[in-house]
């Protein structure tokens, strides 16, 4: 059963342009904004692209993690300070948008840039009584 659920979703990806975007395409697109994505008609997490490389992500529930991105081939790698693992996508130009494809792990995920708000809501570090 798992097999016939991974292989509609494969089925199901959209196709992309033949080639990723290059590190300096996804930084002149990135640095300086903040990114809304989306996976399947929601919203997925937002990403602010700050100078030097550096990230802060969150899946929209207010809880951010620090990291930096790099390339590594035609992939962008993140690294974030509360997980050193990288986690590698390639990013390709959707016309004025990005789309992205995890490139590391079992899972198809397909992200896309959707439209928000501009703002991203980090709460303070959560402290205990």
């Amino acid at each position: 059963m798992f097999r016939l659920v991974l292989a509609l979703l494969i089925v199901a990806l959209p196709a992309f342009a033949d080639t990723p975007m290059s590190a300096k395409a996804f930084e002149a697109h990135t640095t300086g904004k903040t990114l809304y994505y989306g996976v399947g008609g929601q919203r997925y997490g937002v990403e602010q692209y700050l100078p030097n490389r550096r990230v802060r992500w969150s899946f929209l529930d207010g809880d951010c993690k620090e990291g930096r991105w790099y390339p590594s081939g035609e992939q962008i790698c993140f690294v974030y300070d509360d997980n050193p693992v990288p986690q590698c996508w390639l990013f390709y130009q959707d016309g004025d948008r990005l789309a992205a494809r995890f490139a590391t792990g079992d899972m198809p995920t397909v992200l896309y840039e959707v439209e928000g708000n501009g703002e991203m809501i980090c709460l303070g570090p959560k402290v205990g009584v």
